[in-house]
């Protein structure tokens, strides 16, 4: 990674990979990898840009949010919920009461111009948190942040931006962290701004590329339904089951 793109704000999802994990968390990066390698396969894969993790650690550094968020955090007793929910309030609306450093506030704004240029004005965006401490061998935070999705309008964008950012600090994120043995300053966040695709025109769904209880890597297992992938996610709807068996896929 150069050192250019260590200290970039945004990227487009094209310009990261697999290799950018700690710039733009797992989530990201796997986006970016899909896009690079498998669009030429035909495999579609809905665009937008990266708000990276040295944004996001800008953004405490220079607003004095990170030593609000370190003297809230401190002597925390996560045990304590009155005491966890107090803090975790606390802070998430320090982030989103917070303005944006001119610099990042010029750089998102225009990236999504951007996108507005491409895609018509006031496209729908999914805003999407990407921790840079996501789905470890030790732990897996998946869940644990928040996602906006159909957001339209700059304006809204910067502010689902920002609450993303926050939901590093839910009272069940903290207290992840603190029974992992996580440094709460040394975890970032990375946000995507992605295109919405048209959900209600086609299914959308979960695919696993390996069986998640046996661990068997010949099987794909797709869980889909109309709509929007998230009812299937939290679990709002019964969605319908397919198992693919890799090695016949390329026989006729």
């Amino acid at each position: 990674m150069t050192e250019d793109k260590k200290q970039a704000l945004v990227l487009w999802l094209e310009e990261v990979g697999i290799d950018d994990v700690a710039l733009v968390g797992g989530k990201n990066a796997s986006l970016g990898e899909m896009i690079r390698e498998l669009g030429s396969q035909g495999v579609k894969v809905p665009t937008g840009f990266v708000v990276t993790a040295t944004a996001y650690t800008r953004f405490l550094e220079e607003t004095g949010l990170k030593e609000k968020i370190k003297e809230l955090l401190a002597g925390l007793d996560t045990s304590n919920l009155r005491q966890l929910a107090q803090a975790g309030e606390s802070i998430r609306e320090a982030i989103v009461g917070t303005q944006f450093p001119m610099t990042l506030l010029t750089a998102v704004t225009e990236r999504y111009a951007e996108m507005e240029q491409r895609y018509g004005q006031d496209v729908d965006v999914a805003v999407r948190s990407s921790a840079t401490a996501e789905d470890l061998p030790g732990a897996s935070f998946a869940g644990e942040h928040d996602t906006y999705l159909g957001i339209r309008g700059v304006g809204d964008v910067i502010k689902a931006i920002k609450s993303a950012m926050a939901s590093l600090f839910t009272n069940r994120a903290i207290s992840y962290r603190v029974d992992k043995g996580f440094d709460h300053m040394k975890v970032a966040l990375s946000v995507t701004i992605q295109q919405m695709v048209r959900s209600d025109l086609g299914a959308s769904g979960v695919m696993f590329t390996v069986d998640t209880e046996s661990g068997f890597k010949d099987l794909l297992i797709i869980n889909g339904s109309w709509g929007l992938g998230e009812m299937i996610v939290q679990g709002e709807v019964s969605p319908d089951e397919f198992f693919v068996y890799k090695p016949k896929l390329n026989q006729s």
